[in-house]
Formats: structure tokens, sequence, C-alpha cells
């Protein structure tokens, strides 16, 4: 089965275009699926009869709903049995269209379903009080983190599109300022960069990257002080350090400047088609969850100012 793991992942990246975050998610899944169809169907020599189970064996709707039954039982979140069901879902799919199955055995199973969470956003208080906090240092790190920071409050980027940025990757001046990333599906867009992230970023530019650098040649917009492309683990690190010397309270991630991008653009007056093209997002009904904070927040501000609703 390993074999036609790999053959699916590959399709996946070289036909469909997903990114390697998606790759690595499914392999993780898939290997897990892989060691429970080997342990449900193995003698004790771990085969069947000798050996190994086909995959017209090995993969049965009994074998599937197995499985989903050990994830419920290893006290999984319920967005995470849904991801690895769907996962298998979609492999199954795969080896149905190459000829390794000859039916369906997910046909009948439906998905869980997982609750949609609902995004939690920064207040914009404690957005100028996390962009503040690397300037509270002198360092070229801290010049870099703050045009991190900046850049991606500015542009709603996901992490991996933040890191992936290359020199030629914004454009700073003349006006008007502008950054290009690639997103899921390897979709490019183009996003403004308001003023204040374009005087952050060239300083950096200016400033702290060829500090960083030391002489040494790289394409990558963000670099760590060994002068290699920051990775998205180093940037969660970073940001989780300043939320904390900023006294951020709540659980910040990278994905929670984004929402906070998404949802005080809505509260600012902006569409919801618009911030859709700024996130990304391929269906508009991604981007609607944001409008049930920013109708959230209209309903607060009614009650604290409307003289009949106190």
């Amino acid at each position: 089965m390993h074999d036609r793991i790999e053959a699916f992942l590959h399709y996946l990246s070289a036909e469909r275009g997903a990114s390697k975050n998606t790759i690595d998610a499914y392999r993780n899944d898939l290997n897990g699926f892989e060691k429970f169809v080997i342990t449900a169907h193995a003698g004790n020599n771990g085969s069947v009869n000798g050996s190994s189970p086909s995959i017209a064996k090995a993969v049965t709707k009994e074998t599937i709903l197995g499985f989903i039954g050990d994830l419920n039982g290893r006290s999984y979140a319920k967005a995470t049995v849904a991801r690895k069901v769907a996962a298998v879902k979609s492999f199954c799919a795969f080896l149905l269209d190459h000829g390794d199955l000859t039916s369906n055995p997910t046909a009948q199973i439906d998905s869980p379903r997982a609750p949609k969470p609902v995004p939690k956003p920064m207040s914009t208080e404690e957005v100028d009080s996390l962009l503040r906090e690397p300037r509270k240092y002198d360092s070229a790190e801290a010049v870099r983190d703050h045009a991190m920071l900046e850049l991606m409050y500015a542009t709603g980027m996901r992490v991996t599109e933040l890191v992936s940025l290359n020199m030629d990757s914004v454009h700073l001046s003349p006006a008007p300022a502008w950054a290009r990333c690639l997103g899921k599906g390897s979709k490019e867009r183009t996003i403004p960069v308001h003023e204040a992230a374009v005087q952050a970023l060239t300083k950096y530019l200016d400033e702290a990257r060829p500090v960083l650098l030391k002489n040494r040649t790289q394409h990558a917009l963000f670099v760590n002080r060994r002068g290699e492309r920051l990775t998205r683990q180093g940037f969660w690190l970073i940001l989780k350090g300043y939320a904390q010397s900023a006294g951020i309270t709540a659980h910040v991630t990278p994905h929670t400047l984004r929402h906070s991008f998404a949802t005080h653009l809505l509260r600012g007056g902006a569409s919801v088609r618009d911030v859709q093209e700024l996130l990304g997002h391929a269906n508009v009904s991604t981007t609607q969850v944001y409008t049930q904070l920013a109708d959230e927040h209209l309903r607060e501000v009614y009650q604290s100012v409307h003289p009949r609703a106190r």
C-alpha cells in the first residue's frame, strides 16, 4: 500500500497543485491508515496467510469503519478525525480511478462533520501593541521581525506565503506598493501594501537584511541570522515571543493575524468579495465566516451606545 500512497501524493502534487503542507498532512494521515490496515489484517507474522494483503482485500468498508472507530477511541478532536477520513476517501477515489479497487468502499460512509471554528481575531489595540514590540529592541533581527509582522497584518498572507516571498515579490517604490505571493493551488495574487509596512520593509532591506546576510547571496526576502530563508516554525516562535512580551494573553498564532486582517477590514466597511480576493479564498463562503465576527462587533457597539439598549 505504501507505493500506492506515494503515487497518490505525487498525483496531488503534480496534477492537483497541492502545497507541501497539504502533501505532508495527507502523508501523515494515510501512513496512520496504512498502519491500522496492516494491524487489522495481520496474522502472527504481520501478514495474511504469509503474504501482505492486496489493496482490494485490505481497503474495505469494514476496515475503514474500524479505522474511524479507532480514531474516535483515541479521543482525537472531531476536526482531526474529519480530516483523516477525508484523506482516506480521497485515496480510495484515486485507487478506484486507477483500477486498484472495483468499487469505492467509502461510498456509503458519511464523513464526520467537524465543527467549523469561528476565528478569534485580535483587537486593534492588541495588534498595535504587537507591532510596537519589536521596535523596543535594537538588533537586525528585531528590525526584520517588525517588517514581517507589519507585512503580514497589512496583507493577510498565510505564514507559508510570507516566508516564501523572494526579493522580487515586493515592490515598494514608486507608489503604489504591492506584494505578490503564491497561494493555495499555486494561485498568484497581488496585494496592496500600506505606508507603515512600506517603511518597515524599507528599513529592513536597507539596514537589517545586509547584516543578516553577511555578503551571502540569497533570493529569500526574509532571512535568519545564518542568511537562510526563515521557516514557518521560525516565524511562529518569533510571533509567540513578541505576543508574550507585549502582554497579550490570548493565544496568538500566525493565522491570528490573518483573521485579524480580514475581520478589521470587514468592520471598516470592506466588502466580502474584496476581502475574499485579498485573502486568496477560492470560495466566498470561506470568507463569510468573518462576517459573523463583524456582525458581533456591530451588535456590541449597538448595545453599548443605543440609549434604549442599555
